[in-house]
């Protein structure tokens, strides 16, 4: 998984990260069923690139680079690939 979403987006769920991704990979957005009960947005591990355009769109830092994940933070990488599974 090159990119995760991690514990700062929960219960915020800005979509500015979702505008720029190239190959659309997060979700869920404003418009799809999920979006009202998700906790926060997760980018599809299958689906990202690994371009980065996300982490600097996200108002509450919340897009990590997979090696850089803070270890606090290290069940966010389940967390998003459950999302998809």
């Amino acid at each position: 998984m090159p990119h995760i979403i991690a514990e700062p987006c929960v219960n915020t769920k800005d979509t500015a990260c979702a505008e720029v991704c190239p190959v659309d990979c997060i979700h869920p957005l404003k418009d799809e069923e999920e979006y009202e009960e998700a906790k926060m947005l997760y980018i599809n591990p299958d689906e990202c690139i690994d371009c980065g355009a996300c982490i600097p769109e996200c108002p509450v830092d919340a897009i990590f680079d997979e090696d850089d994940l803070p270890p606090q933070w290290t069940e966010y990488t389940q967390i998003n690939e459950d999302f998809y599974n």
